[in-house]
């Protein structure tokens, strides 16, 4: 178990907390593949869990109204030390965290736009060419926002559930023409060959943080906050601590329709 009290030595076990769905399992081994390089003489156990917004699926996220939907029952599990760092999709980590939680790293960012996915039927089209009344998924205010003042004649409709879920419930059903998701969590899923369209910030600027992943420990634990520091990437570290900035000034929360794009400029 991870101490601030000594060093990380021997056959010490780096309790990692995930939430329990593909894509999280996904992106925890991400970083626990980047910390077993970085290194190796340490063991490291992936813990999972549900959270508050895995467990509530009939309701659309901004209408909940928790800022910590994904992230709480991870931070009990690191306050308690059941685990010694938790990783987050940054998006869904509000931008004040609990007391004595610290991010200590936030990873390279992967491609932070939003993609579509059409229905079999219609994988030839995009959204400027849909039919009239066809029905878009997306769990997102801040997309739903966005695309209906660019496509007024698409209805925007909520879908909940993991990526698995949705991808089924498109695929399968004949309710939803598309989705709209971020191409890094489809990316991930190994799905890039069901993209049919990137939106470009004229279309559809992204979340804040979105395509990067966190990891956050206790603030006191002096060791684990030096255990993470190789997996920080500093140009996406720059560009999201602007972009929870920004969230933080407009007091909006993960479910909020805040909506960004950045650059990383050199000097």
């Amino acid at each position: 178990m991870a101490s601030s009290n000594g060093n990380h030595t021997g056959a010490t076990t780096i309790r990692i907390g995930s939430r329990e769905s593909e894509l999280a399992l996904k992106q925890t081994h991400i970083v626990r593949d980047a910390l077993q390089k970085a290194h190796p003489h340490l063991k490291f156990e992936i813990i999972t869990m549900k959270t508050h917004g895995d467990k509530i699926l009939n309701v659309a996220l901004s209408k909940i109204g928790s800022k910590s939907l994904f992230t709480k029952e991870l931070e009990i599990a690191l306050e308690e030390k059941h685990v010694d760092i938790v990783v987050h999709s940054l998006k869904d980590l509000p931008t004040t965290l609990p007391e004595g939680m610290v991010i200590g790293a936030v990873c390279e960012r992967e491609d932070p736009r939003d993609v579509v996915i059409m229905h079999p039927k219609h994988l030839e089209a995009s959204l400027a060419t849909l039919p009239k009344g066809s029905v878009i998924g997306t769990s997102s205010v801040r997309r739903a926002a966005q695309l209906k003042r660019k496509f007024p004649d698409l209805v925007f409709e909520s879908v909940r559930g993991n990526l698995n879920t949705r991808l089924r419930k498109l695929e399968e059903g004949d309710t939803y023409h598309a989705l709209i998701l971020a191409a890094a969590g489809v990316m991930r899923m190994g799905w890039e060959d069901k993209i049919s369209q990137y939106l470009e910030e004229d279309t559809c600027m992204y979340a804040v943080g979105q395509g990067a992943l966190a990891v956050e420990c206790r603030e006191d634990d002096s060791n684990t906050v030096a255990l993470l520091s190789p997996l920080g990437h500093l140009n996406t570290t720059v560009a999201v601590i602007a972009e929870r900035a920004l969230m933080c000034t407009l007091e909006g929360g993960c479910s909020a329709p805040v909506a960004v794009h950045t650059k990383v400029m050199p000097h």
